[in-house]
């Protein structure tokens, strides 16, 4: 199994030379200004070329307070110092004292004022096409299962693999853009996979051919994204600007909306955004504004009124193209967390302040409450039959137990006690148990706990070593095995078999941070996050 790389094109060359250009010239500003052993000086003269004058990236990532946000600064610190193996980061310890470092690190962690912004042309100018659709093959080149794939995404070395869900074995490796974030988005036929890393960057990978297809910058810092079962409308939701981006199954810029609440006044970071295939639109959650947006991908969907209706059935009022174009559902708090019923006709949604709220797309509001405590996690829900009656249940960031809720009349069934706050819960409609880590927990964060779905009680345990991370469970497309996350640089893939327990193999992996299995993708498996 050789690994490849996404080689520089002759845009993204001219680029970095561009950034080293300008920063050379801030640099002689800022040393004048700052002077020259300034943070801003040390940059500019050793880290412009690669991130960007502007900290915005270039080659590598951008170097924001927002984009480093899972990074601790002094796990920074060490990257600066000793540089990153397996990457171009180059250590420069020998040249930058530690009181140097630690004022840079310090720096980076600043925000820019004023914020900075990616336009429509910005966007447009960053397409990269790595290869020409025409080349491509239309089936696959690798023996393997398509349906039965995994991909594993390693962000130790930023790389992802394709795993052999059946052989149970890596068959290809490639390197990726730097955090990818929010999981990889499959089509419905499982060819195409799209990707968006933390600094804005979405990728178009072709599964059955194993390459980048097209790359494309849609932000400066990005949430996740979002595609239509066809592949041919994509959504993108960034943090910054504060933007929702439409792009279409080429990558090509369709339009980016301005996030603001109905009246244009306050101005919202985009949460997340979900693809509601029955629906055929986007669903889309919002940071700071009190609303849900529904855009839809279908051209011939209704209009949207926008102001007062004094006739809809004769077009007495003011109305938009609901193509591309949101339709709100206003509520009374924000929620920036979804679980979607398996017809996507209702949201369960929570804010991180733990108000909980179920909300209807179809009339557009709430109309129920939830009796959520803590930071419930409700994207990482899972569903399934309980006594007659189907239920979900989410871990929960602040609070150490797993909340199982009737999804009949929105009430709480039980409140599992759990070793610790937890990110993931995972399961299979062919498997009675769901695995739950506690991965937010200091001395539990090595435990991965079982629970039977028919007792609602924790039957066993599966831990690492202590200090060790063990977490998100994926499960193969026919249930039989579940693979567990050990989520160091020198981590693994762990495979359980999903009966009896037992530890099967471990894949070394470079800090395997989550694997998607494409069948259980596509189909919107029950035990797992859409």
């Amino acid at each position: 199994m050789k690994p490849t790389h996404i080689l520089p094109s002759p845009a993204r060359r001219i680029l970095v030379l561009s950034a080293f250009l300008v920063g050379a010239a801030l640099a002689f500003h800022s040393a004048d200004s700052k002077g020259a052993d300034g943070p801003a000086a040390l940059y500019q003269q050793h880290c412009a070329a690669c991130h960007g004058p502007d900290r915005l990236g270039a080659t590598g990532p951008a170097l924001l307070p927002e984009n480093l946000a899972r990074l601790r600064k002094e796990e920074a610190a060490t990257v600066v110092r000793d540089g990153r193996t397996a990457t171009q980061m180059q250590p420069f310890g020998a040249v930058i004292g530690e009181d140097q470092i630690a004022a840079l690190i310090a720096w980076i962690y600043t925000p820019v004022v004023p914020a900075p912004s990616w336009s429509e042309a910005d966007i447009r100018a960053s397409r990269i096409a790595h290869v020409d659709p025409a080349s491509l093959l239309a089936k696959p080149v690798f023996d393997a299962d398509p349906m039965n794939l995994f991909l594993v995404v390693e962000t130790g070395d930023h790389h992802v693999s394709v795993l052999d869900g059946d052989k149970l074995e890596p068959i290809h490796r490639f390197q990726s853009r730097h955090a990818l974030h929010g999981g990889p988005k499959f089509t419905a036929d499982g060819r195409y996979v799209f990707f968006a890393s933390r600094d804005g960057w979405i990728t178009k990978y072709d599964l059955w051919n194993l390459k980048v297809v097209t790359e494309i910058r849609a932000g400066i810092n990005t949430r996740n994204v979002a595609v239509s079962a066809d592949g041919k409308h994509v959504a993108v939701a960034n943090y910054l600007p504060h933007t929702l981006v439409l792009l279409d199954g080429e990558l090509n810029l369709l339009k980016s909306i301005p996030v603001t609440d109905r009246d244009g006044k306050t101005s919202s970071r985009v949460s997340a955004v979900y693809e509601a295939t029955p629906r055929k639109s986007f669903v889309a959650a919002l940071k700071d504004v009190p609303e849900v947006w529904e855009i839809s991908f279908d051209p011939a969907a209704g209009d949207i009124p926008v102001g007062y209706v004094h006739d809809y059935k004769y077009r007495e009022g003011a109305f938009v193209p609901a193509y591309l174009n949101p339709r709100r559902t206003e509520l009374s708090a924000p929620l920036d967390d979804f679980f979607f019923t398996q017809d996507y006709s209702t949201v369960l949604g929570a804010s991180r302040e733990g108000v909980g709220q179920v909300v209807n797309l179809d009339v557009r509001r709430k109309i129920a409450d939830l009796a959520l405590d803590g930071m419930p996690h409700l994207g990482s829900g899972i569903s399934w039959d309980w006594q007659g009656r189907r239920v979900m249940a989410s871990t929960n960031l602040k609070a150490a137990e797993v909340t199982v809720i009737d999804l009949k009349d929105w009430s709480v069934v039980k409140r599992i006690p759990t070793r610790g706050p937890g990110f993931f819960l995972r399961s299979h409609e062919n498997s009675r148990y769901a695995f739950v880590d506690s991965m937010m927990s200091r001395e539990a964060k090595n435990t991965l706990q079982v629970i039977d779905k028919q007792t609602l009680e924790i039957v066993k345990e599966l831990k690492a070593a202590p200090g060790q991370t063990l977490a998100h469970i994926e499960f193969t497309r026919d249930g039989r095995y579940a693979l567990a996350s050990l989520w160091e640089m020198d981590g693994a893939l762990i495979v359980y078999d999903a009966k009896t327990l037992e530890e099967v193999k471990r894949l070394p992996m470079k800090k395997p941070v989550g694997k998607y299995n494409v069948w259980n993708k596509i189909t919107r498996e029950e035990g797992t996050s859409h």
